[in-house]
């Protein structure tokens, strides 16, 4: 079975001198909080791929992507394998929160994300996977 390919993105800003995160609770309980990801598109990039997911899910233009923290291997609850690129991107964003109509169609049309910032490790619960790099942006 071949891996299918995903984009996360760390989405970080400085605020009183702290890094914090961007997640956005789905409105789909089951679903949880997240952090923007999705799927490389057939002959995509993931550099790519990861900015074109967080346009469609966050509505953020303006960012920059600063590096590649890690690409791994992981197994899916179903039993996929994911093949996954996690980046750090930086972003001068002023506002604590906001809700988003994501634009990438599929599964998430008519949906609204409802985007906050979190500063601890463990202060809030991500769907699983989406925190397994945290630790690198995050203090402990």
């Amino acid at each position: 079975m071949a891996a299918i390919k995903k984009a996360y993105g760390y989405i970080t800003r400085i605020k009183e001198g702290k890094p914090q995160v961007l997640v956005f609770q789905h409105p789909i309980k089951e679903a949880g909080i997240q952090i923007p990801k999705g799927t490389v598109e057939a002959e995509e990039d993931p550099y790519y791929a990861v900015i074109r997911e967080i346009r469609e899910e966050t509505g953020l233009m303006n960012f920059n992507v600063e590096q590649l923290i890690i690409q791994d291997r992981w197994k899916c609850d179903d039993g996929a394998i994911h093949e996954r690129y996690f980046y750090k991107i930086t972003v001068h964003e002023t506002r604590d929160g906001w809700t988003y109509n994501p634009t990438g169609g599929g599964a998430e049309s008519g949906l609204t994300f409802r985007f906050f910032w979190v500063s601890m490790l463990g202060e809030v619960e991500l769907v699983r996977g989406h925190g397994d790099y945290l630790h690198e942006i995050l203090d402990q």
